[in-house]
C-alpha cells in the first residue's frame, strides 16, 4: 500500500504534533526534507515511557507521528520497505492508553508505547502472519502470542508487522537478507544499497530509522543480532526457552526465540520485563558501574581481520577496562565434536520440517498450505512471484528429513550442544575464569546484491556459539565503519539474561556511540569515499 506524504504528514514526521491538521496542509508536498528524526519520534524508548508517564505527550500523538514517518520513509522517500502490515487498530488502541492513563489506570511502564512485530509472530489484530511469504497472506489467526499477549498486558500498542527474510532465511542457501515476496527488499537506512542483515531485518531497519520504540526479532542464528549489529541498533537474543516460541513461525525449537531490539540497552530491558513471564526485573542491575571487578573473556579467535572492525573493538575494549575490568584474551577455539560442523545444518532441517508442519496445522481455514511438501508445491506454482531471485534448496532438503527419533537428528543435536554449551561456552567461562565472552558482534555490511544473494566478507564474530548453545547474547553499537554500524557482543551462559544485559548497559553508558542513520545512497555519498573513488 503506498500513502501519500502530505504536509500534515511531514508535520507528524518532523514535529510529533499529534493535533489536528490545518485545512490548507492537505496539499501534496512536492519536496522532500531531511529524513533524519527530530522532535518525539528522535526519543528513545525509556524517554518516550517517561514523557508518557508525565503527561507531556499523549500516546495517539505519538502513534500518529510514527504513521506519519511510516508514510514519509518506508512507503515513500528512501523506500524503506521495513514494514509489511500497519495495525488498522493502533490508534484506538492509543486512545485507549491515554483514557487509562487519565483514569489512573496504567497499566505498565510500556503503557501507549508503539512497538512492532516481526511478521512471523502472531498478535490478535486484523493483520496475517506471513512469514513474508504469500502462501500465508490470509493466515489471521485472532491470537496473540504469548510475548504479545505480554506486551499487550502492559498497554504497549501494537503498531504494525516488520518485513523479514522470507521464511526467516530458511528456504535456500543462495537468499537475500531481507527479501520478501510480501513486503519486496529491505534497505539499510545508515546505506541505502547495503545489506540490512536478517532475518528480523524489518525490526532493525524500522527502529534504527525511528519509526517505533521498538520492536521484536526473533533468532534461529543470528537474526537479531546480525541485523541490530549492521542497523546501529540494541539487539538482545534470551537464553533459548526464556520467551515462549508459541505462535510463531518456526525452524527449530533448539535455537528459535523472540527478543527486543531497540536503541538502547535500557529500552531492550523495558521490553524483555514484558515478553518474559516470569518474575526478573531486568532494569534492576542497569548500573554504569555493572562491568566493575568483572573479568572479561576477550574472544580473539572470533576477532576477524579486518583492520577497521578490529580498531573498533579495540577502543570498546579499552573502554571496558576503564571501567574496572579484567581482560583475559582467549586466543583459539575449536568445537569439540569431530562432526560438529557436518551437524549444524542437519539440526536445523530435521527441526524445520516437524516444527513447521506442527505450526501449519494450527492455521486457521483460509491458509491452504497444511504442510512444508504443499509450501514447495506452492511456490512451483508460483515461482515467478516467490522465487524470482532464488530457489527453495533447504525447504526440499528438509522435507526430505526424517522425524525426530531418526539417530541421524538425535547425533546431530547433541554434537552441536555438546560444542557449544559443555565444551563452548560453558567451557571458556570456566577454564578462563571470567564472567563473560565479548567479541565484535559481525562483519561490516556488503552490498545488496540480487544477481548473486547474499555475499558478505569474512565474518567477525561468536553469534553462532551463543545461537547454537542457545544461551544469550546482546550486541551494542560500537561505532561505525564510513558510516556503516558495527557492534559488540555479550555473551553469557543459560539464565545469565539480565547480568549480560547489564554489562552491556555499563559499556553503553560510558561508550555512547550509537551512530544515527543519514539515508546515504551509497558509500560514494560519504566524502572520503567520493574524493578516492572520482579523478
Amino acid at each position: 500500500m503506498r500513502i501519500l506524504v502530505t504536509a500534515s504528514l511531514l508535520a507528524l514526521a518532523l514535529t510529533g504534533c499529534g493535533g489536528p491538521p490545518e485545512p490548507a496542509a492537505q496539499e501534496e508536498l512536492a519536496v522532500i526534507p531531511s529524513y533524519e528524526a527530530t522532535g518525539i519520534v528522535a526519543k528513545t524508548l525509556p524517554e518516550l515511557a517517561d514523557d508518557l508517564a508525565a503527561g507531556t505527550i499523549t500516546s495517539e500523538g505519538l502513534t500518529q507521528a510514527y504513521l506519519a514517518r511510516i508514510a514519509l520513509l518506508d512507503r515513500d522517500g528512501p523506500h524503506l520497505q521495513s514494514i509489511i502490515s500497519l495495525n488498522p487498530n493502533a490508534l484506538p488502541l492509543a486512545r485507549a492508553s491515554d483514557q487509562r492513563r487519565q483514569n489512573g489506570d496504567t497499566l505498565g511502564p510500556l503503557d501507549g508505547v508503539p512497538v512492532l512485530l516481526k511478521d512471523n509472530i502472531e498478535s490478535l489484530d486484523p493483520m496475517p502472519t506471513t512469514a513474508g511469504s504469500l502462501a500465508l497472506k490470509d493466515n489471521i489467526t485472532g491470537r496473540d502470542s504469548p510475548l504479545v499477549a505480554g506486551l499487550r498486558a502492559q498497554g504497549a500498542i501494537i503498531l504494525g508487522k516488520t518485513n523479514l527474510s522470507q521464511w526467516a532465511n530458511f528456504r535456500d542457501n543462495d537468499s537475500m537478507s531481507g527479501w520478501s515476496s510480501v513486503g519486496g527488499q529491505v534497505r539499510n537506512p545508515h546505506m541505502l544499497d547495503r545489506n540490512p542483515c536478517g532475518s528480523s531485518s524489518g525490526s532493525g531497519v524500522a527502529v534504527a530509522a525511528s519509526l517505533a520504540a521498538g520492536a521484536v526479532g526473533t533468532e534461529t542464528n543470528g537474526s537479531i543480532i546480525c541485523p541490530s549489529n549492521v542497523n546501529g541498533i540494541v539487539g538482545f537474543k534470551p537464553t533459548v526457552g526464556l520467551i515462549s516460541q508459541e505462535g510463531i513461525v518456526p525452524i527449530s525449537p533448539s535455537q528459535d526465540t523472540a527478543g527486543p531490539m531497540t536503541r538502547t540497552v535500557r529500552g531492550a530491558a523495558l521490553m524483555m520485563n514484558a515478553m518474559d513471564p516470569g518474575d526478573e526485573d531486568y532494569t534492576i542491575g542497569l548500573s554504569p558501574d555493572s562491568l566493575k571487578g568483572m573479568r572479561i573473556g576477550v574472544m580473539r579467535f572470533a576477532e576477524g581481520s579486518n583492520q577497521d572492525i578490529k580498531g573498533k573493538f579495540a577502543a570498546a575494549l579499552a573502554v571496558m577496562e576503564a571501567q574496572g575490568a579484567t581482560l583475559v584474551d582467549i586466543d583459539a577455539f575449536e568445537p569439540a565434536a569431530e562432526n560438529f560442523r557436518d551437524s549444524t545444518l542437519p539440526l536445523l532441517q530435521f527441526e524445520f520440517k516437524d516444527s513447521l508442519n506442527a505450526y501449519l496445522a494450527t492455521t486457521p481455514e483460509t491458509v491452504t498450505t497444511k504442510s512444508l511438501r504443499e509450501l514447495i508445491a506452492f511456490n512451483e506454482v508460483h515461482a515467478g512471484e516467490e522465487m524470482p531471485l532464488f530457489g527453495q534448496g533447504l525447504f526440499i532438503a528438509s522435507e526430505a528429513r526424517g522425524p525426530l527419533t531418526d539417530p541421524a537428528y538425535l547425533g546431530a543435536k547433541a554434537a552441536v550442544r555438546f560444542s557449544t554449551r559443555e565444551q563452548g561456552i560453558d567451557r571458556l567461562l570456566a577454564e578462563y575464569d571470567v564472567n563473560l565472552l565479548v567479541s565484535p558482534s559481525g562483519p561490516v555490511a556488503p552490498r545488496i546484491d540480487p544477481v548473486n544473494g547474499d555475499v558478505w566478507p569474512e565474518w567477525t564474530g561468536a553469534g553462532w556459539m551463543a545461537a547454537q548453545a542457545g544461551y544469550p547474547h546482546l550486541t551494542v553499537p560500537m561505532g561505525d565503519v564510513h558510516g556503516i554500524p558495527v557492534g559488540v557482543s555479550f555473551i553469557g551462559s543459560a539464565g545469565d539474561d539480565a547480568a549480560i544485559i547489564a554489562y552491556g548497559y555499563a559499556y553503553e553508558q560510558a561508550a555512547q556511540l550509537r551512530p544515527d542513520p543519514h539515508y546515504l545512497k551509497s558509500a560514494e555519498d560519504r566524502p572520503e569515499i567520493s574524493t578516492a573513488m572520482t579523478k
